[in-house]
């Protein structure tokens, strides 16, 4: 109950955002929610024995999501990194830290950024890569409940199943197909087919991802400001990779297909 009271506030607030709302209220929601994020993953470095990127870390973040030219950005952040990894008192551990700081930046606010520009393209497609997750997660959950058989990363996530990864895609790119018929009229269906699977198994995989930096770190879940979701890491992990995939199909491989 819990879980679905947490859905049906946010969910309602993210689609009016991304659909109906000025540029500056997505901005802000990438954000707010980015740094939320954030703190979270600092929480988990911090549990693995890696010195924390700390509030730094954040405003590095912020500006890959921001900056005018986010290439130069990202190799500054890299950069910034190093450094601040030799304030750490044992510089064994300094290379883990600079790793640690320059990732959180690139794959939360990198991810962000992404967002940023697949909605500029066209909002509907930042929703379509966000509903791939939506879809995909909640027949996973209930599929894999109800007939999950066989471990999909036994030593990573012990819940999840493969029977429940392949509800997953099934979902994903029967939500994403018919979003994309509907409100995406002009792009071919061949191509919407294949950015929902890509993007599904993208989001798949973000999810095991953060499974095993939380398991390396002992914790269950990145938070639990989010009832019945956790944390806000637990809630954006697949969109952390699936929005990217989305982007990066959209921008190099629709003009072609």
């Amino acid at each position: 109950m819990k879980r679905l009271a947490t859905a049906l506030v946010l969910i309602p607030a993210t689609v009016w955002v991304v659909l109906f709302g000025p540029g500056w209220a997505l901005l802000a929601l990438l954000a707010l929610v980015g740094i939320l994020a954030f703190r979270e993953y600092d929480h988990i470095a911090g549990e693995n024995g890696i010195p924390r990127p700390g509030w730094p870390g954040v405003v590095a973040g912020l500006a890959v999501m921001l900056a005018p030219e986010p290439q130069i950005v990202v190799v500054l952040v890299v950069l910034g990194g190093l450094l601040l990894a030799l304030r750490v008192s044992d510089l064994k551990d300094a290379m883990a830290g600079a790793a640690a700081f320059a990732l959180g930046a690139i794959y939360i606010f990198g991810a962000w950024r992404c967002a940023s520009e697949l909605h500029a393209i066209n909002r509907h497609w930042l929703m379509f890569a966000v509903l791939l997750s939506w879809a995909g997660d909640t027949a996973a959950m209930y599929v894999g409940k109800a007939f999950g058989k066989h471990k999909l990363a036994a030593r990573v996530s012990p819940s999840k199943t493969w029977e429940g990864a392949v509800a997953s895609v099934i979902a994903g790119v029967l939500a994403g197909t018919i979003y994309a018929h509907y409100l995406l009229p002009s792009t071919a269906m061949g191509f919407a087919l294949v950015a929902a699977a890509a993007g599904n198994i993208a989001g798949q995989a973000g999810d095991l991802c953060e499974s095993a930096m939380k398991r390396g770190a002992g914790v269950k879940d990145s938070g639990t400001s989010l009832p019945g979701h956790g944390g806000w890491l637990d809630r954006i992990d697949s969109a952390l990779f699936s929005v990217p995939v989305v982007y990066a199909l959209v921008r190099f491989l629709a003009p072609v297909m």
